[in-house]
C-alpha cells in the first residue's frame, strides 16, 4: 500500500494529514483557509490522490504558516508513501488549459528538490488569499517530498484560472510519475540504483 500519515505540529499549526497515492481522487480538506482547500481538492481529485486534511493554524496572524506547513506534510506523505521509489515510472509532464491560462507543469521523481517557479499571477489575492503563498506550498511540497518541479505559464491573465490551472497540471503529471508500473515492480528508475 502506498500511503502515508503524517502529523505536524509547531508553535503555530497543528496538520493532519493521510494519503493513498493508489485512491480515487476522494478529499476531506479542512485547513482554515479556503482557497487552499479549493485547491488541494482539485490536487487530490486529479492526481487520483485520496487526501485528508485537518490544519489548525495561527489564521489570525496571516495564511502563511498554514499553507507553508500543509506543502510541508503533504511533502512528507508524497516520500513516505513512495518509500524506495520501486516500480514508479518516475516522470511526468502535463500541458493543461484552464479557460484563457495554460499552464505546463514537470516532475521528476528524483530524490532531489528543486522547484522552477515561473507563474505571473497578476492579482495580489484571490478573495482573501494572498497569491504569493502558492509559490510557498510548492516550495514546502517540493524540499519535502525530495522531488524537481518545474511550473510555467504559457498563457493567461486571470489569476485564479493560473492558480487554478497549476495545482491541476501537477496533480496530472505527479500522477503520471508515481503510476506504478508492474514490468518494472523490483526496479528503481535510476542507473544508479537509488533514488
Amino acid at each position: 500500500m502506498r500511503n502515508a500519515e503524517i502529523s505536524r505540529v509547531t508553535a503555530e499549526t497543528d496538520i493532519k494529514l493521510s494519503l493513498d497515492l493508489d485512491g480515487r481522487g476522494n478529499s476531506d480538506i479542512d485547513t482554515g483557509v479556503g482557497f487552499l482547500d479549493h485547491m488541494l481538492t482539485l490536487l487530490a481529485r486529479h492526481g487520483r490522490m485520496d487526501l485528508a486534511v485537518s490544519a489548525d493554524g495561527d489564521t489570525y496572524v496571516d495564511d502563511h504558516h498554514t499553507v507553508e506547513d500543509v506543502g510541508i506534510a503533504l511533502g512528507q506523505a508524497f516520500a513516505k508513501a513512495l518509500g524506495d521509489k520501486r516500480g514508479i515510472r518516475r516522470y511526468g509532464d502535463c500541458t493543461l488549459p484552464m479557460d484563457e491560462a495554460l499552464i505546463l507543469s514537470a516532475v521528476d521523481i528524483s530524490g532531489r528538490a528543486y522547484l522552477g517557479y515561473e507563474l505571473e499571477i497578476p492579482a495580489e489575492k484571490v478573495g482573501t488569499f494572498d497569491t504569493e503563498l502558492v509559490e510557498e506550498f510548492w516550495l514546502g511540497f517540493v524540499r519535502n517530498a525530495g522531488i524537481t518541479l518545474h511550473i510555467r505559464q504559457l498563457a493567461g491573465k486571470n489569476s485564479h484560472h493560473i492558480i487554478e490551472g497549476a495545482f491541476k497540471s501537477v496533480a496530472r503529471s505527479l500522477r503520471e510519475a508515481v503510476s506504478y508500473d508492474e514490468a518494472f515492480a523490483d526496479e528503481i528508475p535510476s542507473t544508479k540504483g537509488l533514488l
